[in-house]
């Protein structure tokens, strides 16, 4: 009895160390800018959901929220609204264990099939239109 509770236990263990997992976006056609944190909530500094800091805002040249920028525009081969995206953004682990990549490019091989970005994607247009209220739908 003692065994099973045991196995049990460290079952849940790891089932909650792999959700915990901290996912970040990389961008760039070497993925070597780093665009901010994919599930980090909106306090955190390096957060996507953080429309003050640098991979929030829409107005940041590193954000996947800024409609001009290169990680953030349907026209540019960086970023993942861009349907036929050659360097959309690479979603890793702080492990470096790669998540495929965030992009609307459906022929993109390795392309993401995480549910996040999945909605991202769907949704892209309108959560940039309010990101703190989407951050809310999603993670609470």
């Amino acid at each position: 009895m003692a065994t099973k509770k045991i196995f049990t236990f460290l079952n849940l263990l790891v089932c909650c160390i792999f959700y915990a997992q901290t996912l970040h976006l990389y961008g760039g056609a070497d993925q070597d800018q780093y665009l901010g944190c994919l599930n980090c909530d909106t306090f955190d500094k390096n957060s996507i959901w953080n429309s003050y800091s640098d991979y929030g805002s829409a107005f940041s040249s590193k954000s996947i929220w800024n409609s001009y920028g290169n990680y953030g525009s349907s026209y540019s081969t960086y970023s993942p609204w861009n349907s036929y995206a050659s360097y959309p953004p690479a979603i890793m682990d702080q492990d470096g264990n790669f998540y495929g990549y965030l992009t609307l490019n459906t022929y993109k091989s390795e392309r993401s099939e995480l549910e996040l970005a999945q909605i991202l994607c769907k949704y892209h247009d309108a959560i940039k239109k309010g990101i703190s209220s989407w951050y809310d739908k999603l993670f609470r």
